[in-house]
């Protein structure tokens, strides 16, 4: 996994807390995760369905698009 910065108003930041503290997910990175999974799932209907060798070479698709 990477490492990212992200910057979230304290509204959300204060409910992933809550909800750690719940022991509804172990960590704040581990609801996050859930939680971008969840969009990505919505928003990219076939994300879960690629792996990641085909998932890459989607994104280099849709780059060499752009260009």
């Amino acid at each position: 996994m990477r490492i990212i910065t992200i910057n979230l108003p304290e509204k959300y930041l204060q409910a992933i807390q809550i909800l750690n503290d719940m022991g509804v997910y172990p960590s704040r990175s581990e609801a996050i995760r859930i939680a971008l999974n969840d969009f990505l799932a919505k928003e990219l209907k076939m994300y879960k369905d690629l792996d990641d060798e085909n998932f890459k070479m989607l994104i280099r698709s849709k780059s060499n698009k752009r260009n």
